[in-house]
């Protein structure tokens, strides 16, 4: 997996860069089945500058596809936390679909049948 971190009005923080390191080797067990070499993940901090906080956007480049995904907040780490949450949500459900598990759902029978 190809990463770049970018700090845009906000200090370089080694703790930044060690919490997206984690969550990024999480979202490796979702990333198994595509060539390293074609997944690239993109973080960029930014401070909100009317409330302080500090903005996360993470952006996820796969063969089949590309995620967003955004978060605020005072801490740097929670901020991390969530959108990476985000990500992992949005993977699940877009590996979800390429297994294409909705075909293979069972639909409830009916109750009426069942009498």
């Amino acid at each position: 997996m190809k990463l770049s971190i970018v700090f845009k009005e906000v200090e370089k923080h080694a703790a930044a860069e060690t919490e997206v390191k984690r969550c990024a080797e999480k979202l490796e067990k979702f990333l198994k089945s595509f060539e390293p070499d074609l997944v690239q993940l993109h973080c960029v901090f930014s401070r909100v500058p009317r409330t302080e906080e500090i903005a996360i956007s993470v952006n996820l480049t796969l063969p089949t596809g590309t995620f967003h995904s955004t978060a605020k907040s005072k801490h740097l780490r929670s901020s991390c936390k969530a959108a990476f949450a985000e990500m992992q949500t949005q993977m699940k459900k877009h590996l979800a679909h390429l297994r294409k598990e909705h075909e293979w759902k069972r639909k409830r029978p009916r109750e009426a049948a069942l009498v």
